[in-house]
């Protein structure tokens, strides 16, 4: 029953009854910045606070270990089922991370009294770009093969430079690291600056992002019409498998609970914003109405209606199973 959840609902609603109402696109692009903007500060009050650890060092390279693992498993399932091009297509998007899944997940935790670090908000964008750099890879080997079954001559890879660029200066990523970096040197008495700005107006923020991207998956869930169903049966369970497995990592490193649930969130979600701009340009010969018909249409509502609270309770579930 948390509004901005109830907002995402009303949204979807909204969008299948196909209802005119929509938020400029100009005002969603504020409410991202804003909200990328409000967690890096929340994240560097809290890393002023804590500091550099042990703790936080394990949750980062974990995070990085899980933005490679799910891209190399992905790819190496889909690529039996679809062209080569689409598989690492999706393959980069259920790698990647989408920031309003962790921004929900991180006030689902404070809405009930959970302790996490701040310091997953960087994970969170670490965990952005592993993903599309191996992707690009893979569609580079497929274009290489093509191109020698065609010819004869093996082909060239083409130029990473643009693909490395856009993936690590990504003004999301920046806006967010930035931010972050920025509470840090603040500290206690910048919080206290920032509180009205950062804290008090977040969640009617978050609540009116939610209904826009309400709109948005509902909207796009057409866009699967037709495609095959493993397609259907992957978006829903791939999160699944992914929060598992990073479940699984979490406990062996023994990660907090709060932690280890943002990291599940990370890893169960997919992005379906910076990727798939991305993947436009650098992997042209991929049908973009599905992989992002998938992971805004399917993947992004479930892991909000159904997912976080799911995820959260698992994480405590195990943390306390393996203390015992």
């Amino acid at each position: 029953m948390d509004p901005a959840i109830l907002f995402f609902v009303f949204g979807v609603f909204a969008g299948l009854i196909r209802s005119n109402l929509e938020i400029p696109a100009a005002i969603s692009r504020f409410l991202s910045l804003y909200l990328l903007m409000a967690l890096g500060l929340k994240g560097g009050f809290a890393l002023a606070e804590s500091g550099l650890n042990a703790q936080v060092l394990i949750s980062l390279s974990a995070a990085v270990f899980m933005a490679a693992l799910v891209p190399l498993l992905s790819y190496g399932l889909l690529s039996r089922m679809l062209g080569r091009f689409d598989a690492a297509a999706i393959a980069a998007t259920y790698g990647s991370v989408s920031a309003v899944t962790f921004i929900t997940a991180a006030q689902y935790l404070d809405h009930h009294g959970l302790a996490y670090g701040g310091h997953m908000a960087a994970a969170m964008a670490l965990m952005e770009s592993p993903a599309i750099i191996l992707a690009v890879l893979f569609a580079n080997m497929a274009r290489a093969k093509t191109h020698a079954v065609q010819t004869g001559v093996p082909s060239a890879p083409s130029s990473m430079g643009h693909v490395w660029h856009e993936a690590l200066t990504d003004g999301a990523q920046l806006l967010l690291l930035g931010a972050m970096l920025i509470g840090f040197f603040a500290g206690e008495q910048g919080q206290q600056v920032m509180k009205p700005f950062s804290v008090d107006l977040f969640k009617g923020m978050l609540s009116f992002f939610l209904l826009d991207m309400g709109l948005l998956a509902a909207r796009n869930m057409g866009q699967l019409r037709g495609q095959p169903k493993i397609l259907f049966v992957y978006a829903l369970l791939a999160p699944l498998v992914h929060a598992s497995l990073a479940m699984l990592l979490g406990g062996f490193l023994k990660m907090s609970p709060g932690d280890l649930a943002l990291l599940m969130v990370l890893s169960a979600s997919a992005s379906y914003i910076a990727v798939p701009a991305v993947l436009r340009h650098a992997i042209p010969e991929a049908n973009p109405s599905l992989y992002f018909g998938m992971s805004l249409g399917l993947t992004f509502p479930f892991n909000i209606l159904l997912g976080i609270p799911l995820y959260v309770q698992a994480a405590f579930a195990w943390s306390g199973w393996l203390a015992h």
